[in-house]
């Protein structure tokens, strides 16, 4: 493949012909937001917190799965992007039910600052069941705490990377939909040990290493 020649946020770059906008953007120091995606992996664009604004598009577009095309002209932060990011990390708060105000680690939790940078407050959407979960400890390797979840299915994709494992999926439909092992069992230590991937990639402290007492 050559190279083509876009404009992303003013600057004119030339890159590799078939990667993605989100590729090409932090190739170049430019960072665009996501929640889902994970490196070296196919994108889902689940979340849809990387969309952008190219011109002549009706819609704006995922930047994780979208590559790139000769004489692009993209905009990463404009207003209308910044807008629909602002009702999107909204919305994610709405089923994010876990306690953030007394979680020592919130600052760790991607969604939290996502919140914070772009002045997200409490959510206006009224849920009449909220997705809460009591935290589970039984795993001496995972502690789980599912009301945190956003199902960016971040977890499941890279268990199931991991030959043998592919532990997690998702389970039921619509707003009861969760992330579950197994038949939504507990999840083992026999089967889930210490590689800790889920750990490393959950973006909202769901999946979280055990206290040490």
């Amino acid at each position: 493949m050559g190279n083509v020649n876009v404009n992303i946020d003013g600057k004119k770059l030339r890159v590799r012909e078939g990667v993605t906008i989100l590729e090409a953007a932090e190739a170049n120091g430019i960072k665009i937001p996501t929640l889902c995606h994970i490196k070296d992996q196919v994108p889902t664009g689940i979340c849809r917190v990387c969309v952008v604004e190219l011109e002549r598009s009706r819609t704006l577009v995922g930047s994780c799965h979208t590559p790139v095309s000769e004489g692009m002209v993209i905009h990463t932060h404009s207003p209308k992007v910044t807008a629909v990011r602002r009702v999107i990390v909204e919305l994610m708060l709405t089923a994010h039910t876990g306690d953030c105000v007394n979680d020592t680690n919130a600052e760790n939790c991607v969604l939290h600052n996502l919140a914070s940078d772009y002045e997200v407050g409490a959510p206006r959407f009224n849920v009449k069941v909220p997705r809460f979960y009591p935290a589970e400890d039984s795993n001496p390797y995972v502690r789980r705490n599912l009301s945190k979840c956003i199902l960016c299915r971040k977890c499941v994709r890279v268990c199931a990377s991991i030959p043998g494992k592919n532990i997690l999926s998702v389970g039921y439909r619509g707003f009861r939909s969760k992330i579950v092992a197994g038949f939504d069992e507990a999840l083992l230590s026999e089967k889930c040990r210490d590689c800790g991937k889920c750990i490393e990639h959950c973006p909202t402290g769901a999946l979280s290493a055990p206290v040490k007492v």
